[in-house]
């Protein structure tokens, strides 16, 4: 390959790169599998003759929809060994994430679990159909299926989806304003501060990898939950702190113990209030947490 080609091939990809990133990491759910995608891709690309390429950008994705799915049938294997509720991988993400609707709820913590139900045919469809809306021809050809194949898939994959979405969605301004709630009742230890934030049926899911101490099932229920995080707080004697953040595009808690990072809570908040909580202990999933990780649907 010449020295001009590489440039074009290079100059193509860092184009795209935060593009095929967000592809990667919303079928992987794991920052550290969506680079190494990233590596796979851009091996492939220097690869390719240029002046057959008529759409760089819907090739590049291709390639990375291709190296996603192989490394998702591998991710599935290890998840069911792994200890524990398994969450994606905290994304620290900038503010004006949050201000994009589209992509802060296609990123979002209740988003990723949602996208966890499907086969990975299926959510590589819904990504790219749904999320990044690429036409079907193009899906066919990164997925390996006919268009005619691909529409099946996109419409059992919608369902499937729709049938698991936030019941009321709510803006991002909201959001804070019920996580701020949420964080002056939990440092406080007010109980019925905590009740009145905490929708009935809240679900709180946490990761600790078999590293860290987490419940090893959803603690379902406000007054249950309630229970077991001031109960825990109760035995542990130490200094618990919290501080705002914005993760996958949404507001979020960073929870410090003695002045140390512990986890990082992602929530999921619709008219009742928060529905979900997403603890995420495992110190392997937050070696990134301290920088800014471009997303980008286009």
């Amino acid at each position: 390959m010449s020295e001009h080609t590489t440039d074009q091939a290079t100059e193509a990809f860092v184009a795209h790169r935060n593009l095929l990133f967000t592809v990667a990491y919303e079928m992987l759910g794991s920052a550290a599998d969506a680079e190494d995608v990233l590596q796979e891709t851009w091996l492939r690309w220097v690869e390719v003759d240029l002046g057959r390429v008529r759409d760089q950008r819907a090739y590049l994705v291709r390639i990375t929809t291709r190296q996603s799915l192989n490394r998702l049938r591998a991710l599935t294997r290890r998840k069911e060994a792994y200890v524990g509720p398994w969450l994606p991988e905290p994304l620290l993400t900038a503010p004006d994430v949050a201000e994009d609707a589209e992509l802060a709820e296609s990123v979002s913590m209740a988003m990723m679990l949602v996208l966890e139900t499907l086969s990975p045919t299926e959510r590589a469809v819904f990504v790219l159909r749904e999320v990044f809306d690429f036409g079907y021809d193009e899906i066919a050809a990164a997925v390996g299926k006919t268009p005619v194949a691909v529409r099946q898939i996109a419409h059992r994959a919608r369902k499937h989806v729709d049938a698991r979405r936030p019941r009321e969605t709510v803006s991002a301004s909201q959001s804070r304003a019920v996580l701020d709630s949420f964080r002056r009742a939990l440092e406080t230890r007010d109980l019925q501060g905590l009740l009145d934030v905490l929708a009935p049926d809240v679900v709180l899911v946490s990761d600790g990898g078999g590293v860290k101490q987490a419940a090893l099932r959803p603690v379902a229920g406000a007054g249950k939950l309630v229970r077991y995080i001031l109960g825990g707080l109760a035995k542990t004697g130490v200094e618990f702190t919290t501080a705002s953040t914005v993760v996958n595009g949404n507001p979020a808690l960073v929870v410090l113990v003695d002045g140390e990072v512990d986890g990082v809570m992602a929530t999921r908040v619709d008219g009742s209030g928060i529905t979900g909580l997403y603890y995420v202990r495992n110190p392997g999933k937050l070696t990134r947490f301290g920088v800014e990780v471009p997303l980008t649907l286009r």
